[in-house]
């Protein structure tokens, strides 16, 4: 049974081809996994039920069984107004066309509205910014495609249209989007580059941590390269190859090298096993530059919704990164 929408609702197309290796699943379970959806498998049956979903061209059924190669389209009503406020924040808008904005997100601001920040972040700047951002995954965190942890800076692609929203999010699943990150840890690692595969879950002690386990954890690769060598800290290049939260400062500091300053896992108590004196007045030093844990989102290369171009934004270091730096060339050698 179709559902009558009024003039005043919106109604947003997106397109599919069905894999082959997707061939005997069931239409709605896989829809309801396909991550760059969003959208539970109760949510895609009652999508289904009022007609919003078609197979080639016919509406599907709830029974229908992949077999690869099909054209599905999912009709989604636009979200009603987001309930986060405009507000008039400055932003450092690195790259920006019709379908897509690319920001340089300063530390301390939320990327989103959540349980005790519902003003100040980066959604409310863009709901002042620009009308135009996808509401694709929900009136919280319009056009937001992933995340920043609120004291981690750096670049954030966010989409203006639910294609273009659709469209990078498949491509983060692919892993064909390159996220650089610049990153001070603590201690030396043994190699001077690597990559850490280890899978990431919530932890079990304390449900606002992630960390290492085997126990409904999903699959996380960490790369990085070494860039310089301090007394205390090691500089590097980090690229993610999967993008789960927390992912960078848990997967060093379980290899027993947490990012400077990370106040939730040991970046803060670590300065390095067995320093004493005035080692340990370099790293209390280093916090009164640096507040914060030591990561920064350097650059970010990936397709355009659209023409499909390779596009490359890079950033700068911020200020109090780049003071630290320069503090331990000075005194941290």
């Amino acid at each position: 049974m179709s559902r009558d929408y009024s003039n005043s609702e919106i109604i947003d197309s997106i397109e599919l081809v069905i894999p082959d290796d997707a061939r005997g699943t069931r239409l709605d379970k896989y829809l309801g996994l396909l991550d760059s959806l969003k959208l539970s498998r109760s949510k895609i049956q009652k999508l289904i039920k009022e007609g919003l979903v078609t197979v080639d061209g016919s509406p599907a059924e709830h029974s229908h069984v992949l077999e690869g190669g099909e054209r599905i389209v999912i009709q989604v009503a636009a979200a009603p107004p987001s309930d986060a406020k405009p507000e008039e924040i400055a932003l450092d808008i690195r790259y920006e066309d019709e379908t897509v904005i690319v920001v340089n997100k300063p530390p301390g601001m939320v990327t989103h509205p959540a349980a005790g920040n519902y003003t100040g972040t980066l959604v409310n700047a863009l709901l002042h910014y620009t009308s135009k951002l996808s509401n694709l995954y929900g009136t919280e965190r319009p056009g937001i495609v992933h995340r920043l942890d609120k004291e981690t800076s750096g670049l954030i692609i966010v989409a203006r249209t639910e294609a273009a929203h659709v469209f990078l999010q498949e491509e983060l699943q692919k892993r064909n989007i390159k996220r650089t990150y610049r990153a001070l840890v603590c201690g030396h690692v043994k190699e001077k580059e690597g990559e850490i595969s280890l899978p990431i879950g919530r932890s079990l002690k304390d449900r606002k941590k992630m960390t290492v386990t085997h126990v409904k954890s999903r699959e996380s690769i960490t790369e990085y390269k070494l860039i310089d060598r301090y007394r205390l800290y090691d500089l590097l290049e980090v690229n993610l190859q999967t993008g789960r939260t927390h992912q960078i400062r848990v997967h060093f500091s379980h290899l027993g090298h947490p990012a400077f300053g990370d106040p939730d896992y040991g970046g803060r108590q670590k300065w390095h096993k067995g320093v004493y004196g005035y080692d340990k007045q370099i790293a209390q030093k280093g916090l009164e530059i640096m507040n914060r844990q030591a990561l920064h989102a350097i650059k970010l290369v990936f397709p355009h919704p659209v023409t499909k171009e390779k596009i490359t934004v890079e950033s700068e270091l911020p200020e109090d990164f780049r003071r630290l730096l320069e503090f331990l060339d000075s005194e941290g050698r």
